[in-house]
């Protein structure tokens, strides 16, 4: 190519660079910033951290990555599955006894491995599904599951 015509290409693709920063710099002042997130963890309250400890790392198989005790006496954990954090905190009892948990909440998780698959190992665990698994009409496939407070977990492929 000669470089009288390579010039002339590479001038015009660094005007249309600048020229997008410019457009790129105007929008952002005109539109204000945006949330972004990287991750969410979410936190539950549990009525027996260890039944709940339990049953999230030998039914659903999630890992510990960290414990909190007070005088040797478990108050929360940090489980992990993937790229994924729970935390489980016990209860204190300050809002009463008889305070319901995991009414009105869910929570959906995706991953990259078979749900069906997913499904029956925590079958074979012991775990019981509250839904099981479907294909959705988006596309994905996924089952749901209630932790021992109530709380619902939705495991899907995605879709």
């Amino acid at each position: 190519m000669p470089a009288r015509k390579k010039a002339r290409r590479t001038a015009a693709r660094n005007t249309r660079r600048r020229t997008a920063r410019k457009t790129r710099r105007l929008v952002r002042r005109k539109m204000p910033e945006t949330l972004r997130l990287r991750t969410a963890a979410p936190g539950f309250t549990v009525n027996d951290i260890d039944r709940s400890l339990a049953w999230y790392r030998d039914v659903l198989g999630f890992t510990v990555k960290d414990r909190w005790e007070e005088g040797g006496k478990l108050m929360g954990v940090e489980l992990l599955a993937g790229g994924v954090t729970f935390y489980l905190s016990q209860d204190d009892w300050k809002k009463g006894r008889d305070r319901r948990k995991g009414e009105g909440f869910s929570i959906y998780c995706t991953t990259a491995q078979k749900v069906d698959d997913l499904a029956a190992a925590i079958k074979q665990r012991g775990g019981t599904l509250q839904q099981e698994p479907r294909d959705q009409p988006w596309g994905g496939r996924d089952f749901a599951v209630r932790d021992p407070d109530g709380f619902r977990i939705t495991i899907s492929s995605g879709g």
